[in-house]
């Protein structure tokens, strides 16, 4: 039995495992299920069925409101970053080949939240619309200078994991000293910086932030995608892909101005949402082996999953008090972390 499903169009061609169409199908489920959890349950508890009245416009009108006004857009914002930071993840740890590789870990996301928290404090009179951008600019210099200190005659795993955390430490300090030495910041835009380096997705709207990101996603997502399959040739190593006839410092350099836009544009709406980047790639890996085609759209579900899950936590475990998701993504994904370290000590 053919256990690949081919899909060609007149320029472009995608095999997939039926296994992971399966898991995708399974992961749609799970997210599905896991929005309309998330969208009933707070200071008013809804059903699972009343929500799905309400999405269906059958449901009470009081619902309606706090379904779409409220509740809809931080499920909506919790799948597009968990998706763009686990995508940006598993675009990274295919670029260097190093799995202990994700934007936060080496630094990549606190270069866009130093962008971020500079857009906050001294441009907040410019549109919001600018502020990705302001955070991809972050995220570019910050990878800029973790490979420059990271490279001597090529660049090891461990040694640009360890310049990578050395470069974010440095960067969450030079953040945190901007916020603290801002006197002319009035207090709320204080909190708000403060609020953001944290990760977390409260007080999200329609408007100011699901339609400052929905760009952004729509088209690096599905280019992404299309690029993924020159991950599965650059793992052959840089000679034979070149000997194939890919041109492989060009889909690189493509590949990484992918992940650190999306990740820089996922931090500029959610702030420092650290590990999915590392996690999601590593389980999709598991479930659906190591071909990239099937890799980036597993981990973009599993990444929006995580951040669902841990965004709900983190709004119902502890009320009144809305814990930012960060927090909950963080417990998770450091002991991931210090495992993968011990497996790949040896590495260096």
């Amino acid at each position: 039995m053919n256990n690949w499903i081919t899909l060609r169009s007149r320029r472009l061609s995608f095999q997939l495992n039926r296994r992971t169409i399966l898991m995708i199908i399974l992961l749609l489920i799970a997210n599905a299920a896991a929005a309309v959890i998330c969208v009933g349950l707070g200071s008013k508890m809804m059903s699972p069925f009343a929500v799905i009245r309400t999405f269906f416009g059958t449901g009470d009108s009081a619902d309606a409101i706090i379904i779409f006004s409220l509740r809809m857009p931080r499920v909506v914002i919790a799948i597009m970053i968990g998706s763009a930071l686990a995508v940006s993840g598993a675009l990274l740890q295919g670029i260097v080949r190093n799995p202990l590789t994700s934007p936060d870990i080496i630094g990549i996301s606190g270069g866009a939240s130093l962008g971020t928290v500079v857009f906050i404090l001294y441009f907040s009179h410019v549109s919001i619309r600018f502020m990705p951008l302001s955070a991809i600019a972050g995220a570019f210099g910050a990878a800029f200078f973790i490979y420059l200190f990271a490279y001597r005659r090529g660049i090891t795993p461990l040694r640009l994991v360890l310049v990578g955390i050395g470069i974010a430490t440095a960067l969450t300090a030079v953040t945190y000293m901007l916020i603290l030495s801002a006197s002319f910041t009035p207090t709320a835009v204080a909190v708000k910086a403060f609020t953001f380096m944290t990760g977390s997705i409260y007080g999200v709207s329609w408007d100011r932030d699901v339609l400052t990101l929905l760009p952004w996603i729509l088209v690096l997502m599905p280019v992404a995608f299309i690029y993924a399959r020159h991950l599965n040739v650059q793992e052959l190593g840089d000679e034979i892909a070149t000997s194939v006839g890919s041109a492989v410092q060009v889909k690189r350099t493509i590949l990484l101005l992918i992940s650190v836009a999306l990740a820089g544009a996922a931090v500029a709406i959610g702030g420092a949402i650290n590990f999915i980047g590392l996690m999601a790639p590593h389980i999709a890996r598991k479930l659906v082996g190591p071909a990239y085609g099937g890799v980036i759209p597993v981990s973009a579900l599993i990444g929006s999953l995580v951040l669902l899950l841990s965004d709900l936590v983190a709004r119902v475990a502890f009320v009144p008090l809305d814990i930012p998701a960060g927090v909950f993504t963080a417990a998770i994904g450091a002991p991931f972390f210090i495992y993968l370290l011990y497996r790949h000590r040896n590495g260096s």
